[in-house]
């Protein structure tokens, strides 16, 4: 029953043409580590997607842009005109 309930959950597939020399690389690789050529390729997939996700997630800033910016969080400055106005329109819409 769990074995059902696991494989429901991968009903998508995925394709993709590589060179011969890329897929003995491949399939070196699979069998190193012990595993199927489809749960390698699965596995190292989603992590390389889970950490290029987070790194565009990450903000990265020079040492001067990181002062400004802690500066602007620590001291912000005084709305302007247009910032109070938009708080005005935000309150009569939203109430």
């Amino acid at each position: 029953m769990a074995q059902a309930a696991y494989a429901a959950k991968r009903s998508q597939r995925l394709d993709a043409r590589v060179s011969h020399k890329e897929k003995a690389l491949i399939e070196t690789a699979a069998s190193l580590r012990g595993v199927s050529v489809t749960d390698f390729l699965r596995t190292t997939v989603t992590d390389a997607a889970h950490r290029i996700i987070r790194e565009s997630e990450i903000l990265t800033l020079a040492d001067r842009s990181r002062r400004i910016f802690v500066e602007s969080l620590l001291n912000p400055p005084k709305p302007n005109d247009a910032a109070i106005a938009a708080v005005k329109r935000f309150k009569q819409e939203v109430g």
